[in-house]
């Protein structure tokens, strides 16, 4: 019996010998991932990215916390994982043809004179001029792509079940396109996210010289029209 209860006692202390170390290895790697995130944000550069999206798959909390510890701000955070996911995904997004794919761009951008209606696979641009979607889509569609204005993501999800894209560009708020990614990547679908230049839900803004430069990735530049400026074609 006393032979049983030391055997016992040895196995718990070793238990939480091991606990302690895994926890305190956890703890050292999700300070060297903020270290490096942090050294990405303020570099402008992602060192390490297949390292440290798996790693924040499976420790993206305690990681925020730490980087909120050492001053990296949410909206910054936000932006270095939408730009880490789309590093990660652009090999995979080039391999498929622009028919395979589809961008979905948010309502707010359009004009709020807008006459557009509302169908069952979202806004229907009428390319009144009012706004630069007139002029953006049109160039898009040119290349291939299945193009959405959508009022939200439930849309996302009915046009993705309905055409079957095996990629999407999706624009949007940073909470938006952050959320987006994720939930494209729980289901295997191959995305892009590109943020807004304005917040807001009324006539925010895009840079389209930043979502052109997603949209043609893995497009051979001879079919990509000559000048992708649409902001030079919006009216007032």
């Amino acid at each position: 019996m006393f032979f049983e209860d030391e055997i016992w006692n040895r196995m718990m202390i070793l238990l939480g010998e091991v606990t302690l170390f895994v926890a305190l290895f956890l703890i050292l790697i999700s300070i060297v991932m903020a270290i490096l995130i942090g050294t990405s944000i303020r570099s402008g550069r992602l060192f390490f990215p297949a390292l440290l999206r798996p790693f924040l798959v499976l420790m993206e909390g305690f990681v925020k916390s730490i980087c909120t510890l050492i001053g990296i701000e949410p909206g910054e955070l936000l932006r270095f994982l939408i730009r880490l996911d789309n590093r990660m995904n652009t090999q995979s997004f080039a391999a498929i043809p622009p028919n395979e794919r589809a961008v979905f761009l948010p309502q707010c951008l359009r004009s709020a004179q807008c006459p557009a209606h509302l169908t069952p696979e979202g806004l229907r641009c009428v390319g009144c001029g009012r706004c630069e979607l007139g002029a953006g889509i049109p160039r898009m569609k040119a290349l291939g792509y299945h193009v959405f204005i959508i009022p939200g993501s439930t849309f996302i999800k009915r046009m993705v079940q309905k055409y079957h894209p095996k990629a999407i560009i999706g624009v949007g708020c940073l909470m938006e396109v952050k959320e987006g990614l994720e939930m494209c990547n729980r289901i295997g679908l191959v995305a892009m996210g590109v943020v807004t230049a304005k917040d807001g839900c009324v006539e925010t803004l895009v840079d389209w010289h930043d979502l052109f430069d997603v949209v043609t990735i893995g497009i051979d530049p001879a079919l990509i029209p000559d000048n992708p400026d649409v902001s030079a074609n919006q009216c007032s």
